[in-house]
């Protein structure tokens, strides 16, 4: 159990893989969440397009600029 409260379901639309990072982006509705990860991590977790995988937010701010 995690202690973050927003969890989203979706489905992976893709996975970029860098030298270090990967870019995850999660389709949730008609929202995409973005996410950096370590490639070590998408990986190990064998990450790939139409897996459905929860993103889970924890944050102590979000910023927004106009």
């Amino acid at each position: 159990m995690l202690s973050a409260r927003n969890q989203f379901m979706g489905t992976i639309k893709s996975v970029k893989l860098g030298n270090v990072m990967a870019e995850v982006i999660i389709k949730v509705g008609q929202l995409e969440f973005v996410s950096a990860i370590t490639r070590t991590s998408a990986e190990s977790m064998e990450l790939k397009e139409g897996d459905v995988v929860t993103a889970v937010i924890k944050s102590t701010e979000v910023l927004i600029d106009k």
